[in-house]
């Protein structure tokens, strides 16, 4: 079973959100980047462009596949882990911590409560592996 941790949302794209004040820390999921296998590249987004909840905006490239990443939230894009561009890998050793991909400034509360706690995503994934 995949690490999902307790303090963090999730999308059913696979993207985990913490909340930090009005910033939201995101990264791809332990089970994202386990269905990736290695990553090797990672395409991250332009500091201060506006972006909705939902859209693409990044991109992570493993040895198996090409996968975009989706905004969990809308807002701007205020920060981004420069340090992916030189060690992808993060995202593997650590995708809750140092790999994490970018920060957004969150203009609606809100949509926080469209996403899935750590129990509903728990479910979702084992929901998705039993249609496989």
């Amino acid at each position: 079973m995949s690490d999902i941790p307790k303090d963090l949302k999730y999308t059913e794209e696979h993207e985990w959100v913490r909340m930090e004040g009005s910033v939201g820390v995101c990264g791809i999921t332990d089970y994202a980047q386990e269905m990736l296998t290695d990553i090797v590249y990672v395409e991250l987004p332009e500091v201060d462009i506006e972006i909705g909840q939902g859209e693409q905006v990044a991109v992570v490239e493993s040895v198996k596949a090409v996968s975009d990443v989706y905004a969990p939230l809308t807002g701007t894009i205020v920060e981004i882990n420069e340090e992916l561009e030189d060690s992808p890998e993060m995202v593997n050793d650590d995708p809750y911590g140092e790999g994490w991909i970018f920060k957004i400034e969150i203009e609606n509360d809100d949509e926080l409560e469209e996403l899935m706690d750590a129990e509903e995503y728990a479910a979702f994934i084992e929901s998705m592996e039993e249609e496989e």
